[in-house]
């Protein structure tokens, strides 16, 4: 047989906005995640879901490094695409942004079966921040959008199951420790992408595991899937079990008709085949399905009112359609993580490709006969059969190298020598930010900056805490231990590292930023606003230039610093802070927004009133966020303008 499957390099040139620098500050508060439930929710849920949602959710980003330096000027740029096509579709993947595949084209029909965003716009959406719409994205770690959302994955050619190519991504996530894969390929004359997804737990310790695919489609459809009830999520944070299609008197499917953005979980029976489906009304759309290990199955929709719409134009650009997802997960819901058990590994395969089934009517009737012609399409054996396929290949080594991930996974890799084969990391990978920890790994002491600049990564891990505690007591390296030793919940010690690390730093400002951290987290305000102050002061005399590293650093302290003296009232020094900043700092809208605040704080509410009616954006706003809403209610009882509308539920300011 003939393999006509080509996969080649291609260049996506895009309305893109920069994603800038990473925040230096590690980021030592509670996550901020918004997928929580009350706790009274948990009564009447099936055990093993009741378990799950309590089993070791996220506390902390650490290591990961928060990303929020990127804006909404958005100027053509190059994007590095990876195509694997056969003469019946076409995959466009993104491996410098989180592996995504941005567009699956149905080459026969010319029909795009994704929802393809026609820019690149970063947004506040990831665990770490940076994130974008559009898609079809593989979130691995914990509840919420990976921290490798926008960060690059290795990726090669790998041979296929039919003696074709395969196009394999793998990376390390940091959050969880572990190494996935993601192997893409399109058999001879198939209508389906197939994508083998394989998580592995190295480690001699049970870890708690994520994965969600999540598919963005246009959200003028129905979606189908073969459930009779959802547990249904909003950013009331209540979890509750209701019926489908059709509760309140709404017909949920049709993602249009909910009032606001919610998640919908579809409890799939056991036994049934695990598919998803979104159609448009002329009974055209996208399909995915898989092997039982990818359980669980979810709609997310935006919602018809303007918080909703906003974010829509906010992802996008304005008038160019919205959109709704469809995902499918190990487990029934978001909140949930599955127990991975030591030196095991899960995998499963789904599969994607275009579908044709009349979407309206009576839901069993229309579900049942999209279930009838995706088993027409592509059988449930076919899947099994070509996930037994897949299996011996997910070892195979990769040939030739199309684009490079970080060096974590190498590091991981030294210094426990682990054997991951189908997924190497090699020593070449290895950069500067992997270097001062492979010397503490080599020599047992972690070098000083050769230069003043803000310092690197902390690595958190059990084992990088016990050889930062042996090693050399250096304020360079007493700030790093308190760093993973806040991680590990030890606060007290983390505490009187960094006061140790006071005694002789060069370099004051990053301990006392850590120190002001855990006073505001003890309840001292006053005193966390102290330290801050001091810090600001000290960076700013220690800054050696307004290039993007010491900018990223004096935006970022600086933003604390101002929320922290504003808590306790102290608005003139609080002013002093904001004169210090640079304009091109000043101008951010997140900093507008601050000046507003401060403005209020001063008595000026005119003044703070008319930054509002000047009009700014907050690149970096969090889903979920009120602090928009909030401030214009303390300002005027007019109503919130639509551009400031980003409410997500119905009770928000």
């Amino acid at each position: 047989m003939v393999i006509v499957t080509r996969i080649r390099r291609e260049v996506l040139t895009l309305p893109a906005g920069q994603l800038g620098p990473d925040n230096p500050l590690p980021p030592l508060r509670p996550l901020d995640e918004v997928h929580r439930i009350d706790d009274r929710d948990r009564d009447g849920m099936p055990r093993d879901m009741a378990r799950q949602l309590g089993y070791e959710p996220l506390r902390s980003l650490l290591p990961v490094r928060i990303r929020d330096g990127y804006d909404r000027t958005r100027e053509p740029r190059a994007l590095d695409a990876l195509v694997i096509e056969n003469d019946r579709l076409r995959a466009t993947v993104l491996p410098g942004l989180g592996g995504r595949i941005a567009s699956l084209l149905h080459l026969p029909t010319g029909r795009e079966l994704l929802y393809r965003n026609p820019v690149f716009q970063p947004a506040n959406f990831a665990l770490n921040g940076a994130w974008y719409s559009g898609g079809i994205e593989w979130n691995v770690g914990a509840t919420g959008h990976t921290t490798l959302s926008c960060a690059p994955l290795h990726a090669a050619r790998v041979p296929a199951p039919d003696g074709g190519e395969m196009l394999r991504l793998w990376e390390w996530e940091r959050l969880r420790d572990l190494p996935f894969q993601v192997d893409l390929w399109l058999p001879d004359g198939s209508d389906f992408l197939y994508v083998g997804v394989r998580v592995r737990n190295p480690h001699e310790r049970p870890v708690p595991t994520y994965w969600w695919s999540n598919i963005a489609v246009p959200e003028e459809c129905r979606i189908l899937a073969p459930a009779e009830e959802v547990w249904h999520f909003s950013y009331e944070r209540r979890l509750r079990r209701v019926p489908v299609p059709s509760y309140d008197g709404i017909d949920r499917t049709c993602p249009l008709n909910s009032p606001y953005a919610a998640d919908y979980f579809y409890e799939v029976p056991e036994g049934r085949r695990r598919w998803i489906a979104a159609l448009d009304t002329d009974g055209h759309g996208l399909v995915q399905t898989s092997t039982d290990a990818l359980r669980g199955r979810k709609l997310f929709v935006w919602g018809h009112l303007p918080g909703g719409r906003r974010w829509q134009e906010w992802l996008t650009e304005p008038g160019t359609g919205g959109y709704c997802e469809i995902q499918a997960g190990l487990a029934r819901t978001q909140l949930e993580h599955v127990r991975l058990e030591p030196e095991n590994e899960v995998s499963w395969l789904e599969a994607y490709g275009p579908l044709d089934a009349p979407p309206e009517g009576e839901w069993t009737r229309a579900v049942q006969g999209a279930e009838q012609r995706l088993e027409s399409a592509l059988p449930r054996a076919r899947v099994e059969e070509a996930y037994a396929a897949w299996r011996p290949c997910a070892d195979t080594d990769p040939g030739e190298i199309l684009a490079a991930g970080s060096g974590w996974g190498a590091l991981e890799v030294l210094r426990a020598d682990w054997k991951l084969p189908g997924t190497p990391f090699p020593e070449s990978t290895l950069g500067a930010e992997q270097a001062p920890w492979r010397e503490l790994l080599r020599t047992g002491s972690l070098p000083e900056a050769r230069r003043v600049r803000p310092p690197g990564e902390t690595l958190v891990a059990p084992h990088w805490r016990d050889m930062l505690e042996t090693a050399p007591a250096s304020p360079h390296t007493e700030y790093h231990l308190g760093v993973a030793q806040w991680h590990a919940g030890d606060r007290a010690q983390a505490v009187r590292s960094w006061e140790r690390g006071l005694e002789l730093a060069p370099s004051l400002w990053p301990l006392l930023r850590c120190l002001a951290v855990a006073d505001q987290e003890s309840g001292h305000h006053e005193r966390a606003a102290e330290r801050y102050a001091d810090a600001f002061d000290d960076l700013c005399r220690e800054r050696r230039d307004d290039g993007e590293t010491w900018t990223a650093a004096v935006a970022a302290l600086g933003r604390e610093t101002l929320r922290a003296l504003l808590t306790v009232r102290r608005t003139a020094d609080a002013r002093t802070v904001w004169d210090r900043l640079l304009p091109a700092v000043r101008a951010r809208g997140r900093f507008r927004l601050l000046e507003a605040e401060l403005l209020l704080a001063e008595g000026r509410t005119a003044e703070a009133r008319a930054v509002f009616d000047a009009g700014f954006e907050v690149a970096d706003l969090r889903e979920g966020e009120e602090a928009l809403g909030r401030l214009w209610a303390r300002l005027t009882d007019e109503p919130l303008p639509d551009r400031y509308d980003f409410r997500m539920r119905p009770d928000a300011v």
